[in-house]
Parts: C-alpha cells; structure tokens; sequence
C-alpha cells in the first residue's frame, strides 16, 4: 500500500507519518506541498525553485489526495 499524499510504502491507513499532523489528519496542501519541494531541493541542489515545483505538482496529480485540488488541476490544464 502507498500513502495517497506522496507515494510512500505505509502499512496501514491512508496516509504516512510524513504528511500528517499530531492528530493524524491530512497536512494542508500548501504544507504538503512546501515539504514535497524541499525533499526535491535535497535531492537536486542545483535544480530551479521553478523545475523543482513543476515536477512536485506533476508528482501530486498522480496522487489520490492531490489530483483534484485546485493548484494541480490548473497546473495539469495550463
């Protein structure tokens, strides 16, 4: 099973510990978001901010929590 916020491996539940608050709940898309960028900027240090959010929305339109937010559909629209 993967977590249907990042694509993570979880073994229960829908989502991982990663992309929930203390209560359990869904981070807000904009959190999600920002960390989803800076894990990428980790990884790719001399990518662009731009490369870096446009292949994070790619990435979350493939995902169940994110594919019909607002800011991935016009991302996947434009």
């Amino acid at each position: 099973m993967s977590c249907e916020s990042c694509g993570m491996p979880v073994e229960t539940g829908r989502y991982c510990a990663h992309c929930t608050d203390a209560e359990g709940n869904l981070q807000a898309f904009e959190e999600r978001f920002e960390r989803m960028v800076s894990w990428q900027a980790r990884r790719e240090p001399d990518a662009s901010r731009e490369r870096l959010e446009a292949e994070t929305l790619d990435h979350m339109a493939t995902l169940p929590a994110w594919r019909d937010h607002p800011r991935v559909v016009s991302r996947m629209a434009g």
